[in-house]
């Protein structure tokens, strides 16, 4: 598999610099566009990661931006421009839920209980955009394809849940991941 995206740097409509009609409550939430491609023959769902690990020293754990898992590989549409990329479009994450419901998103980092700021599923259970406060962060988005969906994963799961049921699906997932900068 590989995973790739127009840009190396998050461009300002998906993060810090997002215009006020792509945020809720102060937080971007329009997710950006990304291609998948060369997704190994058998594989049927997409499941993904995008965390900040340079949050660490900022706040003391790894902000989760955006997970999502048992994306059925067959509701995608394939990019004109490479007739074997999968194309992620812009805004996914809040078109999800009404274009694929079988698909379900996890929380972010937004919904933690120690930060006590947001209850809206808009913000928590959807693609929070990076707003480093303190300097450029590096960003992961990591993608696992598999051939069955994840069992016992619903809407609003925690990042931890979908890491296990990774590990115990019973097949060595085929996954790619790729690093963009989000600009203080």
């Amino acid at each position: 598999m590989r995973i790739s995206a127009d840009f190396t740097v998050v461009p300002d409509d998906f993060a810090k610099a997002a215009a006020p009609e792509y945020r809720v409550d102060g937080i971007p939430v329009v997710s950006f566009p990304f291609y998948i491609d060369e997704i190994k023959p058998g594989a049927r769902y997409l499941h993904w990661e995008f965390v900040d690990p340079d949050s660490i020293p900022v706040c003391g754990f790894e902000w989760i931006h955006w997970s999502v898992a048992n994306l059925p590989i067959d509701a995608l549409m394939y990019d004109f421009n490479d007739s074997h990329a999968l194309a992620i479009p812009p805004d996914f994450s809040r078109q999800l839920p009404a274009m694929i419901p079988e698909a379900v998103q996890g929380r972010n980092s937004s919904a933690s209980k120690f930060l006590g700021r947001a209850s809206d599923p808009a913000v928590t259970m959807r693609y929070n955009g990076p707003q480093p406060p303190d300097k450029d962060h590096e960003y992961y988005l990591q993608v696992w394809a598999t051939e069955k969906p994840l069992p016992g994963l619903n809407q609003g799961f925690w990042l931890n849940e979908l890491l296990h049921a990774l590990r115990g699906c019973g097949e060595a997932p085929d996954s790619d991941g790729i690093f963009l900068t989000g600009r203080a």
